[in-house]
């Protein structure tokens, strides 16, 4: 199997290690990954924002570099999402407005083969049990993406409760949004800022030292928030728990 490493932007330039905790946990479970230097961007910031037309040339830009590959793995929800399901919504949508086939001709190769990272796991590779130490207690936020568009159900949760000396605590609304939504947090900030508020109470209403999410932007959100608030907490990315073993514990 060829698979490939889909950082997405908001990891690469602020989170790269949860990068290389992907690719840490990929190869303990005998799966080479590659890094396709030529990625960029998905589109997903300029869709939602309203330029459309601008975007798709990001997405026959993702079909390109991603020709090719059996799976595409990323540790990211939304940008998951807008391959899943809006490359192919642009598609139909240029073909209603007289512009050919050409980008749903382009996407459709990569699309069905994307993966958030514990669909992954779970779906594709069939493990829920990944060899992972994390002696601490955690609750899970669901991300909106993950869990609205994709659908990642209790995957996530599977994994976490099989992880060796994990404490999973259930958080109160979870399902709620925590206010971030891209350029959301920025057009309407106050909203943005009070939802963030909320999920972090009902998060410390838990006790857990560490709120975990499949999600950077929303985890730099909430993390945000804890530290306006002076929570003693930390959000964490799933990744780095799961990739953390006995021998080569997570910071």
């Amino acid at each position: 199997m060829r698979v490939a490493l889909f950082l997405t932007c908001v990891n690469d330039t602020l989170y790269p290690d949860t990068g290389r905790a992907v690719v840490k946990l990929l190869n303990r479970l005998g799966v080479e990954v590659d890094f396709p230097a030529a990625q960029t961007c998905c589109g997903q910031a300029h869709y939602n924002t309203g330029y459309r037309h601008e975007t798709e040339p990001l997405a026959r830009r993702y079909a390109e570099v991603f020709r090719g590959y059996d799976a595409i793995v990323t540790p990211s929800g939304s940008c998951g999402a807008m391959v899943r399901e809006l490359y192919p919504r642009m598609g139909e949508r240029a073909r209603a407005e007289g512009r050919g086939d050409s980008l749903a001709a382009a996407v459709a190769p990569v699309v069905p083969k994307t993966y958030e990272l514990t669909e992954f796991l779970v779906d594709v590779l069939g493990v829920t049990d990944v060899g992972a130490r994390y002696p601490h207690t955690v609750t899970y936020h669901p991300t909106c993406h993950g869990l609205r568009s994709l659908g990642l159900g209790d995957r996530p949760l599977r994994l976490l409760r099989a992880v060796k000396d994990l404490e999973l605590v259930e958080l109160p609304g979870a399902e709620e949004c925590c206010g971030f939504g891209g350029t959301f947090a920025v057009k309407n900030a106050d909203v943005s800022a009070a939802m963030g508020a909320d999920k972090v109470r009902n998060a410390e209403s838990t006790g857990a030292q560490v709120l975990c999410a499949a999600d950077n932007s929303c985890l730099m959100h909430i993390g945000g928030t804890m530290a306006r608030l002076k929570v003693g907490m930390r959000p964490v990315h799933i990744a780095e728990i799961l990739a953390s073993t006995e021998e080569e514990p997570a910071v």
